[in-house]
């Protein structure tokens, strides 16, 4: 617990990352042949980092999931696969806190994928993912100051879901997890990037 909560520290002071919900409006290029079957999102041992706003695991998993769900049920292919996640810590930049800090939203995740067919693991140990929050107006001066909790969370757990992306493509780039793409499947254009809501 100790190293996450350093991680943590390190995190909320570094660079930001790919904007997630942005990039759900590009094209959507197959996954070999991936389809996701379900998502399973638990958050058993959360740890709060340094400065940072109070957020339920509930709230946790449901902003992962719902995030997981919008860019994973995007993929076509004909063959089952799960993916369980486990949502380790987070920072969520609250008001207040000096902007010399210049203080970032981050979130650190475990992931393993499961092939539905062999019912096995893609991965035995769980990979690790960080994010942090994207580069915008908005959280330039730090979101702390200008985005709502539920903003934020809705905007890291897409990041997240990018990451987890990212990490899949190379697995599959690599070593072929997924198999060949469905003959005849084309990139279609996804949905709008949807702009977060204060809750």
């Amino acid at each position: 617990m100790r190293r996450l909560l350093l991680s943590l520290s390190v995190l909320c002071l570094l660079s930001a990352c790919a904007d997630g919900l942005r990039q759900l409006g590009q094209p959507v290029e197959p996954l070999g042949d991936f389809r996701l079957g379900f998502s399973e999102v638990v958050a058993p041992n959360l740890v709060k980092g340094p400065l940072s706003r109070e957020a339920t695991a509930e709230e946790w998993t449901a902003a992962v999931d719902a995030a997981i769900e919008e860019r994973f049920g995007r993929f076509e292919g004909t063959r089952l696969y799960h993916l369980g996640i486990s949502v380790e810590g987070y920072v969520l930049a609250q008001p207040g806190v000096p902007l010399v800090l210049s203080p970032k939203s981050a979130l650190i995740l475990r992931v393993t994928a499961w092939d539905d067919a062999s019912q096995s693991k893609l991965n035995e140990e769980a990979q690790l993912i960080t994010v942090l929050e994207a580069v915008s107006p908005e959280t330039v001066i730090g979101s702390g100051l200008t985005q709502s909790k539920e903003e934020q969370m809705r905007a890291l757990a897409a990041n997240a879901a990018l990451k987890v992306e990212t990490w899949l493509r190379r697995r599959q780039a690599e070593d072929g997890w997924f198999g060949p793409a469905p003959e005849g499947e084309a990139p279609e254009a996804g949905p709008e990037p949807v702009a977060a809501e204060a809750g």
